[in-house]
């Protein structure tokens, strides 16, 4: 047997109108039961569900009382005992336990067990029987045992008073067996006159007010108590109880399986109502949770219209940078044709102004060559104007020639200076020119260098204009699938919203039926 540990000496109460119901399959694992069950065994549903049902057990039940109830609620029979109970922390508590089998084609398919609060008093008596089995059981000396959740005794007069015990026929033919003795006395006395008669009507009568008051009390009046307790049940009053009657009475069984079905239909119809609460709760949270959502998809729907409506203008103006972007690259690369050309140009007239300035160069040269000309005729014409002073009055002549010559040579040695200064400041001019030209150069180089980069990045940005607006197109595409999807999801909400209101208004009409019932 399963030993649950640790155990305390801590009785759990539980208010005296709770019902504990669960359902297990033949081999006892649980797989039903209802919320007092859960919280008065202090596991949750999940915890106990699939689990044997000895998981509650505890240590001080004597084995013999759940051999008792396998063995007899295996023969398709109820069985009603008391049980001693652990909870999840060792504590423990006391149920009077009804199990009835749930019949299939006459074979057992499950058992439904509801437990209710004992009393003070059985629950004493229950310890005692208990500790009494197990006192016997352990001397090896059994004087009682339990059976059918009861206790019976093993003597032979037990087992004598149980084998012939009486029943109505019998007790009814043991009233009437005076009558006929009293009717054969004045035949054997000799009695022919009114007083034989007088004496068995007599007797008759006194039998016949026996029998009535016998009847009267060991039939009618517990056939009354049983049709209250039917009427109420028909009423839907599952709480009217009628005095029990004991199991030997001819009624007495009846009784008690009328009362074990009025206390099964009671936990059943009470789970169901308060299943039937929570579900209500739920569907109204449901219907408002659907309403809500319905609400919100409405309001998603319509911001993703104005999205659509707010990314179909922006791929237009995506698609407008585009085209400035692409004619912005053009003219950038007009811009860089023309740059490069314009430096292009500039090369060239470096290379004029080089071969001016080499053009230069050579007419200092030559201007040097003239005035040396000019410096050696000016020494020629001294020279001859020397020589004619010596000639005297024949060189007069020579001499005014010679004057002439140096004095053009004179003026062609200041004009060779004089050009030679304007050649210089040319030259010098030029060579400025030249590195300006130069400079000019460079900085077009570097103007069509950065232009060509422009270009490149004009290129660039045209190809990430291209790539966003496709990207855009792509995102407006899902915006409309989304949009399309929430309209949808919209009109499920709603749909959604409104069967959450038929089934609250189903779960009322369920609660309203099962109101009929009287369950506490």
């Amino acid at each position: 047997m399963r030993v649950n540990l640790p155990v305390s000496n801590n009785e759990y109460d539980f208010p005296a109108d709770e019902l504990l119901m669960s359902t297990t399959d033949t081999k006892g694992v649980l797989t039903h039961c209802n919320a007092p069950f859960a919280r008065v065994s202090g596991y949750t549903m999940e915890e106990l569900m699939g689990q044997p049902h000895n998981m509650i057990r505890h240590p001080d039940m004597p084995p013999e009382a759940y051999k008792d109830m396998w063995s007899t609620i295996g023969r398709g029979r109820s069985w009603t005992g008391f049980v001693k109970n652990r909870r999840k922390n060792g504590d423990f508590y006391w149920v009077q336990a009804h199990v009835t089998p749930i019949m299939r084609q006459g074979k057992p398919v499950g058992y439904l067990s509801v437990r209710t609060k004992p009393t003070r008093e059985q629950i004493q008596a229950a310890e005692a029987l208990y500790a009494r089995v197990k006192q016997e059981r352990e001397s090896g000396r059994q004087t009682v045992r339990i059976h059918a959740g009861g206790v019976r005794s093993t003597s032979v007069l037990d087992h004598l008073r149980k084998r012939y015990r009486t029943g109505p026929t019998l007790r009814l033919t043991a009233m009437l067996l005076p009558l006929m003795l009293v009717s054969l006395v004045p035949g054997w006395m000799g009695w022919n006159d009114g007083t034989a008669l007088a004496l068995q009507t007599l007797a008759w009568l006194v039998t016949a007010g026996l029998v009535l008051a016998r009847y009267h009390v060991g039939m009618t009046l517990p056939i009354r108590s049983l049709r209250r307790l039917l009427n109420g049940m028909a009423a839907g009053d599952l709480t009217h109880r009628e005095p029990e009657l004991p199991m030997t009475h001819v009624l007495g069984k009846v009784m008690a399986r009328v009362q074990r079905l009025q206390l099964n239909i009671r936990a059943v119809v009470g789970d169901a109502m308060e299943e039937m609460e929570r579900f209500s709760s739920i569907s109204a949270e449901i219907a408002q949770s659907a309403q809500d959502l319905s609400g919100r998809a409405e309001s998603q729907a319509s911001s993703l219209e104005e999205s659509a409506a707010a990314m179909e203008q922006m791929s237009s103006t995506v698609e407008n940078s585009n085209e400035a972007a692409q004619k912005v690259l053009r003219e950038s690369q007009h811009s860089a044709d023309l740059a490069r050309q314009g430096g292009d140009a500039v090369t060239d007239v470096g290379q004029v102004v080089q071969s001016i300035e080499q053009s230069s160069r050579k007419m200092g040269q030559i201007i040097s060559t003239i005035e040396g000309i000019a410096f050696q005729t000016n020494i020629l014409a001294l020279n001859a104007a020397v020589e004619a002073a010596r000639a005297g009055e024949q060189g007069r002549g020579f001499a005014v020639v010679a004057s002439e010559v140096r004095s053009l040579a004179q003026r062609s040695s200041e004009a060779a200076k004089e050009i030679q200064g304007l050649i210089g400041e040319s030259a010098t001019n030029i060579e400025r020119g030249a590195r300006l030209m130069q400079s000019a150069s460079q900085t077009i180089g570097q103007v069509v260098e950065s232009v060509t980069h422009v270009n490149a990045l004009m290129g660039q940005m045209g190809v990430a204009a291209r790539e966003q607006a496709d990207g855009i197109s792509q995102v407006n595409e899902a915006v409309t699938l989304l949009d399309r999807d929430t309209q949808q999801n919209a009109a499920l909400a709603e749909q959604s919203a409104a069967s959450s209101r038929a089934m609250s208004d189903s779960a009322a009409v369920l609660g309203r039926t099962l109101e009929v019932f009287r369950v506490d």
